[in-house]
């Protein structure tokens, strides 16, 4: 945990982001069109998408795992948590972050190291130039379409009884380099109360280039990743209130790793 005295560093990128916390900043362009149905395989089991995966996965492990610090000056902070309650996390794991990279993802992967992680992906994004990449994975797309939610909750159903962890990012959108902590949607913390799953909160910060990162990087920072003690769902108490009482602190969490003393924005983000 940072000193109480210290003052995060916000990066100057002269980004400007848009006035609703949820809305998405980089429109990548649609490549595809998805019909997210009762035919969509929100689980692929066939043997191609696992072989596919499985090399996904066995470059992440080797070579990203090895440019995340030279890339983006990555440094982890409390992965000693991860090993303390490593029997909390026996039957799965849900880890939260700020969204803040286009490979915040493969950051946190590095942080809880030689695991996979399935997360809920915006249904736009699995429409874009990035789309293999993201299902390969773990990202299973969240449907529009009443109707069809329940097939998207079936793959968690079944992920979720094999023990898997999972990821989310509950600001919903990427907004690089960004430091406050913007308002989390509730969705995955009713999956938390739901599956009784620890709640691991990760927050991304920033510190200055320097050295011959200042060479490359010209105004970008580097980046630093905390990881905070687990909360659990308070079983105890109506599904509603416990949901928003997890979320309520884990954004508090987050908020404290980042070393951030006044967040503008409130936890509740619908």
């Amino acid at each position: 945990m940072k000193n109480p005295d210290d003052v995060p560093y916000v990066p100057c990128l002269n980004l400007v982001y848009p006035a609703r916390p949820d809305e998405h900043l980089i429109l990548g362009p649609k490549e595809v069109e998805v019909i997210l149905d009762e035919h969509y395989p929100f689980l692929d089991k066939s043997l191609g998408f696992r072989i596919r995966s499985a090399l996904i996965y066995l470059g992440i492990f080797t070579l990203v795992f090895f440019l995340l610090p030279i890339r983006f000056g990555l440094k982890i902070e409390g992965r000693n948590i991860l090993k303390k309650y490593r029997a909390l996390f026996r039957n799965g794991a849900l880890t939260v972050s700020n969204h803040m990279l286009r490979w915040d993802f493969l950051c946190i992967l590095k942080a809880i190291r030689f695991r996979r992680l399935y997360f809920p992906a915006w249904k736009e994004n699995i429409s874009g130039p990035d789309r293999h990449l993201i299902r390969l994975v773990g990202g299973i797309p969240v449907p529009t379409d009443i109707h069809v939610i329940k097939y998207f909750n079936q793959a968690f159903d079944e992920l979720h009884a094999r023990k898997k962890w999972f990821h989310v990012f509950p600001e919903s959108s990427n907004w690089p380099y960004y430091q406050p902590i913007r308002p989390f949607k509730k969705g995955m913390f009713t999956m938390a109360y739901k599956y009784q799953l620890p709640v691991i909160p990760m927050a991304f910060s920033y510190r200055p280039a320097w050295g011959l990162y200042r060479l490359f990087k010209k105004n970008y920072p580097l980046i630093t990743l905390r990881i905070g003690e687990p909360l659990l769902p308070d079983l105890t108490l109506p599904r509603k209130e416990a949901v928003n009482l997890l979320r309520n602190q884990c954004h508090k969490s987050i908020v404290e790793l980042a070393g951030i003393r006044d967040n503008p924005w409130p936890s509740e983000g619908d």
